[in-house]
């Protein structure tokens, strides 16, 4: 089992990250995308909920925070009307397909399977920050995303 004070600092290097990013959505900076940002909070929030209810302990810190920080981004993309960015068609799709994988995590509960879709849940929402990000790089801020591989 991981030791705690790991976990904390894990949570903590994330929190870090996250709070740029979310300093800068407020600002108009960063122009979230509100797919991916909904689909990042929705997996691990689901896992840390199945976690409580398993007594996982303080180590479900770590996975509560990678869903609660996308969280907050994505509401705060809300507040800020220079931070919004335009979804496309295919956005929409990319996340109906992340909808699907995590459905399929939900309903399969069996370890592997579901390791499997909850990946390609968060694979598929991640491709329209990926793509808005190689060809608008000045809508995004790295820190979160640097905080985000501890």
């Amino acid at each position: 089992m991981l030791n705690e004070n790991f976990v904390i600092v894990g949570a903590i290097i994330g929190a870090i990250g996250s709070l740029s990013y979310l300093i800068d959505t407020i600002k108009g900076k960063v122009m979230p995308n509100k797919v991916s940002f909904l689909l990042w909070a929705l997996a691990p929030l689901i896992a840390f909920t199945a976690e409580i209810q398993k007594g996982v302990g303080i180590q479900s810190l770590m996975t509560f925070s990678v869903g609660f920080l996308p969280l907050t981004i994505f509401i705060a993309s809300f507040f800020n009307k220079k931070s919004k960015w335009k979804l496309s068609r295919f956005d929409l799709i990319c996340g109906a397909f992340s909808i699907v994988g995590l459905i399929l995590w939900l309903i399969t509960k069996e370890g592997n399977v579901a390791i499997t879709f909850s990946i390609m849940a968060d694979g598929l929402a991640a491709l329209p920050t990926v793509i808005k990000s190689y060809f608008f790089p000045e809508t995004e801020n790295g820190w979160v995303y640097l905080g985000g591989g501890n």
